[in-house]
């Protein structure tokens, strides 16, 4: 068996025929099920993360075989110049070439590894001290309070009906709008299997409903409201057509007089795509380098 973690790009020519294992791939195998010693190579696409990171790189050399064939790379600003001397601290020694600003990391995985279990554990679904919830490292804002959904709670009237959580994370906007009575339904959305994990624990109502899913691809509703703080990073970079499309696919999913509810960053330029798919756009608040949206299909 042979295994991917992410989505490597084209260059470093990413093997066919393996066996997904990335959490924000929907559908995936999750890397922590794969039995150990199964695999006799494991290609990783690293996260920037480096408590994530080590998990990975200690969940793939959990699962390969003795003899078998990591092959792990990162952006060289994004962990990658650390590949190296993380793998060294499992005891495994690995040949580190520069690529397409990327740092490239080969390595055997010898017969005895060390530290494997203490990674794996660090960086696993875990109760946050402080925070009183489900998180896991990865995870969007996974050991704090975000301060842009924290504003957005504090504006969210008493919600009613049918309602989502578009990128829900460990579930802390959910828990504000299910204290409501009269909402029905709460779908909690995240393309992120270890969010959505997180927030089966931590949203304990039988009203919440758990998809693992782009929202971006859930196609038309006929929901009553919808809360969202959209994410506009892929990868560790700034892209802004994430949180755009958030905003098409809520209007997609909200039916006539359905409400949305969003958070940003200021400098996020959402306005254009609100104007022209609601009917009624209202700046709540713009503080402390966040605004909220109140906006009518």
């Amino acid at each position: 068996m042979r295994l991917l973690y992410g989505r490597p790009p084209a260059i470093f020519d990413p093997p066919a025929d393996t066996v997904q294992t990335s959490p924000l791939i929907p559908g995936s195998t999750p890397l922590d099920t794969i039995a150990p010693g199964s695999a006799e190579a494991v290609t990783v696409y690293a996260p920037p993360g480096a408590v994530e990171r080590r998990h990975t790189l200690a969940l793939a050399l959990r699962a390969l075989r003795p003899g078998g064939r990591l092959d792990a790379m990162a952006p060289k600003d994004k962990g990658g110049g650390r590949l190296k001397g993380e793998l060294a601290a499992f005891g495994v020694v690995g040949e580190d070439t520069p690529k397409a600003h990327h740092r490239r990391c080969i390595a055997l995985r010898p017969e005895a590894v060390e530290g494997l279990e203490a990674a794996i554990a660090a960086g696993a679904l875990q109760l946050v001290p402080g925070l009183d919830a489900w998180s896991q490292p990865g995870v969007f804002a996974w050991d704090r309070i975000d301060p842009g959904t924290a504003l957005l709670a504090g504006h969210l009237p008493p919600l009613k009906g049918r309602g989502a959580d578009l990128g829900c994370g460990y579930g802390a906007l959910s828990l504000v709008a299910l204290r409501s009575p009269a909402v029905s339904e709460l779908r909690l959305v995240d393309l992120d299997r270890r969010a959505i994990d997180a927030a089966r624990r931590n949203v304990e109502d039988p009203r919440a409903r758990f998809d693992w899913a782009d929202a971006r691809t859930l196609g038309t509703d006929d929901l009553d409201f919808i809360v969202t703080n959209p994410p506009f990073h892929d990868g560790g970079q700034e892209d802004r057509r994430l949180g755009q499309g958030f905003v098409r696919a809520t209007a997609a999913l909200l039916g006539k007089g359905g409400v949305l509810w969003l958070v940003a960053n200021r400098h996020l330029p959402y306005e254009a795509d609100l104007d022209a798919a609601f009917r009624r756009v209202r700046l709540v608040e713009e503080v402390g380098g966040y605004k909220v949206y109140e906006a009518t299909k």
